[in-house]
């Protein structure tokens, strides 16, 4: 019992760990690119605007959706690692 409580806990770990790190690339594209950073990615052109404007209109909705993707995608590499992947 002790066996799949530790992978149970090891699994809820690996998840927290894939969790946080998209949330701190989400926070990172769009806080720290489309606000903060905006005023210094203002000369860099890109698209016909400015990268700033890029990030905070189209950049951090790609990012979002690039996200999205890689999630499913591990969280299904992950869930065979502790054999807890799906049966078709």
């Amino acid at each position: 019992m002790s066996d799949a409580n530790s992978n149970a806990v090891q699994y809820w770990k690996a998840n927290l760990r894939l969790i946080l790190g998209c949330l701190i690339v989400w926070a990172l594209v769009s806080y720290g690119f489309a606000i903060l950073l905006r005023p210094v990615l203002a000369g860099i052109p890109i698209g016909g605007t400015d990268l700033g404007f890029w990030f905070a209109q189209q950049g951090s909705i790609l990012t979002f959706i690039a996200l999205i993707f890689f999630y499913a995608w591990r969280m299904n590499r992950l869930d065979k690692q502790f054999g807890l992947e799906e049966e078709e």
